[in-house]
């Protein structure tokens, strides 16, 4: 039986998905977790761009020793958006990578907003280029070529530097109507950034291969030579292939890490404000996407700090009513992207005799959580992008409290995929695209994707918790308007 293998490089783990290429059934799973690296200033995030290929090629051999005997034709990538991967000229890290959290390149993104008269916000790559350049010269002379995660992996795997328009899409220096370089806007990032580009990948043939894997690269990841290498793209355009938005009408809330409410478009949404990303899709198209910086590390916080599981914290989180008896928790512990406030940090609001108590605490993260996705979903909504359900996918997704709380704060009726790990799962159907459509098929990016998108669940919440939530939601605005002087 023939397969393809989705990779998605995370912040917290590298995931691998065997997926059959007719049934679309995960055949093998497996993930390798790793940090951030420690001991660094406050505001940075960075990993180490190996720890990435190390983590992929264990987990593709975790999942190729599960299934002897299968026939991988097909690899995708899906990597963490925005981090800036920078090589020399033996294609070697000249340091680790700034990643999409890292948020002690504030001041460069302001002034680069002023300079390009455009919001940059803070996560793009085009802000850490300009820290690098700035603050480590002598590192910076050294770069031949920048690339982002993804392309960082599918160099490894195939020779090939390149990037695509998806998820070049999220650095700052792409024109998101044209899907081409802005080379003038990169040129202003820093003079060298043009020159150390690697060439894009045709926007009009998604569905076309990077490459294929190199004879170094099977034997490090346990694959045939000459396997097939797909375009792959950012976590949150391959998730948009794994939900099924491939076309328009579908909305998807990705729960990790981060948070993201994200929907396929026939044509670009663009923000003034710069608080709607106009990301382009993977699968052409366009990717209209809110992100939140803060989800699920907020609750991981609560765990970690009393020692207890996720699952003994949610049941004495349901015994606590909605709205925690008046505790209000504002997430922002890495800053926040949307609202934009790189520098803000955590808020716990309404504190009585009780309210740090393990359930409470957990419900107030869930809550708070919950009620800034809704409120940068809402900017999705005013800019003509209608939310009347929502997909959710991600690791929360498997928590059916917050899949409650979320469809009382969005107030629409949500629908729990099947399969949580989208991006690889995205990013192995895509790879399936690119063998089939290189075999001479002419089948389109949703021919091969919606047989294999299922339902699991599906929630409403009731009108009176909705209701409730609303309330809250009126609240939570209020107190970052206050506290933060926000709109």
């Amino acid at each position: 039986m023939k397969y393809t293998l989705g990779l998605d490089v995370g912040t917290q783990s590298t995931k691998a998905l065997l997926v059959e290429f007719e049934t679309g059934r995960v055949a093998a799973r497996a993930a390798r977790s790793h940090g951030l690296i420690e001991g660094l200033p406050a505001g940075a995030a960075e990993q180490h761009p190996d720890t990435w290929v190390q983590a992929a090629a264990e987990a593709t051999r975790e999942v190729l020793a599960a299934a002897p005997g299968a026939e991988v034709v097909g690899v995708g990538v899906s990597g963490q958006q925005h981090g800036l991967v920078v090589l020399d000229a033996a294609d070697r890290p000249v340091r680790a990578a700034k990643l999409w959290c890292d948020t002690s390149t504030a001041d460069e993104a302001a002034d680069l907003a002023r300079e390009l008269g455009r919001p940059v916000p803070t996560g793009y790559t085009a802000s850490k280029v300009r820290w690098l350049a700035r603050r480590e010269p002598l590192a910076w002379a050294r770069v031949r070529t920048v690339l982002l995660p993804h392309d960082w992996l599918g160099l490894v795997l195939t020779g090939e530097r390149a990037m695509e328009a998806g998820d070049a899409s999220g650095t700052g220096w792409f024109d998101v109507h044209t899907r081409r370089f802005d080379l003038a806007a990169a040129a202003r990032i820093d003079p060298r950034l043009p020159e150390c580009l690697p060439r894009l990948a045709d926007p009009l043939a998604p569905h076309a291969a990077v490459g294929t894997v190199t004879r170094v690269a099977a034997e490090r990841f346990g694959l045939a030579a000459g396997t097939t290498v797909s375009l792959g793209g950012g976590d949150n355009m391959m998730s948009a292939i794994g939900a099924g938005a491939v076309r328009p009408g579908v909305v998807v809330a990705s729960l990790g890490t981060s948070g993201t409410v994200f929907a396929h478009s026939d044509t670009p949404v663009v923000d003034p404000a710069g608080l709607v990303a106009p990301f382009c899709a993977s699968a052409g198209g366009w990717l209209p996407l809110v992100c939140v910086m803060n989800l699920t590390g907020v609750a991981e916080e609560v765990a970690t700090a009393f020692g207890r599981g996720h699952a003994e914290l949610t049941e004495l989180a349901r015994a606590v009513p909605p709205g925690g008896d008046g505790l209000l928790w504002l997430p922002y512990l890495v800053g926040e992207r949307v609202p934009d406030l790189p520098r803000a940090s955590g808020t716990l609001l309404g504190m009585r005799h009780g309210s740090l108590a393990p359930g409470r605490l957990y419900r107030a993260a869930l809550e708070g959580t919950a009620l800034n996705l809704a409120w940068a979903g809402q900017r999705l909504a005013d800019l003509g992008v209608a939310i009347a359900s929502l997909r959710i996918v991600g690791g929360a997704a498997r928590n059916e409290l917050w899949v409650e709380i979320l469809a009382a704060a969005f107030g629409v009726e949500v629908e729990v995929l099947a399969e949580s790990e989208t991006a690889a799962l995205g990013a192995a159907l895509q790879a399936q695209w690119c063998v089939r459509r290189a075999a001479g098929e002419g089948c389109s990016l949703a021919d091969v994707v919606l047989p294999h998108v299922r339902i699991a669940a599906r929630r409403r919440a009731p009108d009176e918790l909705t209701a409730r939530y609303a309330e809250l939601g009126e609240r939570f605005r209020q107190a970052v308007a206050e506290l933060h002087g926000t709109r």
